[in-house]
């Protein structure tokens, strides 16, 4: 889970550079250009779809409707995987990706305005990521689409997965967030250790004051938890600064303008962390009836990969699989495109297409 708060802050970070407006339109334009899609049988279409009662905006992009199509379900909450297309262009030569701002998110947000985006809440945004799935279906023509879930959007995705197995033809958790009920305190106490060895003694007295039980915690509490514990990690802050910073502030997708809303909407969608703490997923269940798969940072402090590995080591799935992203935090997929895209190619795809992919090793 990466906090409003968290994303924002990079945001901010980005203030030095906001007199290099040239630099940044040189950036966009080349983007621009990346994400071209110009093949006889490619897709590339966005727009707004009328969703739990509200406009949201839905981009679908690949160079062959043939492909599988890949459902993202974006972090945050309130973070938009829209800014990442360029660092992921090269998975939509073998996929179809539905990337989709939830409400309160980015351009979905960015329509109709913080009064118009009706309950902000798990529970109905949760209806909206079904709805999403079912308009997805019938536009692609597709009985499944595979449903690859990252961070705080992974908390949907185990739901959608168990919930809804035949409308998917796999799970795939990446940045994999694993609730426990509130049982184990150990990422918290790594925290504590580290702000304790570092000398940053108001750091450490506000976790300290917010107690170990973090379903007492408001959401302004799970936010500062995370910035924390990011900022914290020099391998997370890296990430945030060479990647997330960087998509941000040359997206071809936003205007400045539009950078401002996507940091007012993680703000927003800070409500919603509260309503998730006292979550279980080894009471909700292990069971799946379809593939899955995890690939996650093998250095992840945000959703510590200890904590998944055991959660997938339970699991019970007619095909399951964990994978590590070596050299990688939290935004493990968005760091190391190619190697997410690898573990797509030989692990995910040819479940979900019955044939090998030919550059599969």
């Amino acid at each position: 889970m990466i906090s409003a708060v968290l994303i924002a802050s990079a945001v901010t970070l980005a203030a030095p550079v906001g007199t290099a407006l040239g630099h940044r339109r040189l950036k966009q334009a080349a983007g621009a250009r990346l994400m071209r899609i110009d093949t006889p049988d490619g897709i590339d279409e966005q727009g707004f779809v009328r969703i739990g009662g509200i406009e949201q905006w839905i981009s679908v992009r690949g160079e062959n409707r043939a492909n599988p199509v890949m459902l993202e379900i974006h972090g945050g909450p309130g973070s938009s995987n829209a800014i990442y297309g360029p660092r992921t262009r090269a998975w939509e030569k073998y996929f179809t990706i539905v990337r989709w701002d939830m409400r309160g998110t980015g351009k979905t947000l960015g329509r109709s305005g913080a009064a118009g985006q009706g309950e902000l809440s798990f529970a109905r945004m949760y209806e909206d990521a079904v709805e999403v799935t079912e308009h997805v279906r019938a536009r692609m023509g597709v009985g499944q689409v595979v449903l690859v879930a990252n961070s705080f959007g992974s908390t949907f995705g185990l739901r959608l997965a168990r919930q809804y197995p035949d409308r998917y033809s796999a799970y795939v958790g990446t940045d994999q967030n694993i609730h426990d009920g509130g049982r184990d305190d150990s990422a918290r106490r790594a925290l504590l250790a580290r702000l304790r060895a570092a000398g940053k003694r108001k750091e450490l007295t506000t976790i300290e004051e917010m107690g170990a039980d973090r379903r007492s915690w408001t959401a302004e509490q799970h936010a500062a938890y995370a910035k924390t514990v990011a900022t914290t990690d020099p391998l997370t802050f890296r990430t945030m600064k060479s990647v997330v910073l960087k998509s941000l502030w040359f997206s071809p997708l936003h205007s400045l303008g539009e950078l401002g809303t996507l940091g007012k909407g993680m703000k927003l969608s800070e409500r919603i962390l509260p309503q998730t703490a006292a979550f279980d997923d080894w009471a909700d269940g292990t069971a799946f009836d379809l593939p899955f798969f995890v690939f996650q940072g093998d250095r992840d402090v945000l959703t510590p990969t200890d904590r998944v590995r055991q959660y997938v080591e339970d699991v019970h799935a007619p095909v399951k699989e964990f994978a590590l992203i070596e050299e990688a935090g939290h935004f493990a997929s968005f760091l190391h495109p190619d190697r997410f895209l690898h573990l797509m190619l030989t692990k995910v795809r040819p479940v979900v297409t019955g044939r090998t992919h030919a550059g599969a090793r």
